[in-house]
């Protein structure tokens, strides 16, 4: 499981019809100090909860198709819940 920050969202005008009802987002990969790594993904919103500016957790690959809510759909990001809070404890050196 990862976190990342909602950017932006995606407008298709053609997607997989097993598609149909949800949310693309553009979600930023962040550490777990909040900055950011790697590029923006394209991430599923299942439930529809998330929003621009969202901390969120999300999974990949074949954990991203078992949020789904048992619909089978082409993914390979979703979106698994919004971050509330988080700490990061300190490495011992």
């Amino acid at each position: 499981m990862d976190i990342g920050k909602i950017i932006g969202t995606v407008v298709a005008t053609q997607k997989d019809p097993s598609l149909t009802g949800t949310r693309l987002l553009v979600v930023q990969p962040l550490d777990a100090n909040g900055k950011s790594v790697a590029s923006p993904l394209i991430a599923v919103d299942p439930h529809g909860a998330a929003g621009y500016g969202d901390t969120i957790y999300m999974v990949t690959g074949g954990d991203a198709i078992g949020v789904m809510s048992g619909r089978e759909m082409p993914v390979d990001v979703a979106v698994a819940g919004i971050v509330d809070s988080m700490t990061v404890a300190k490495a011992e050196d």
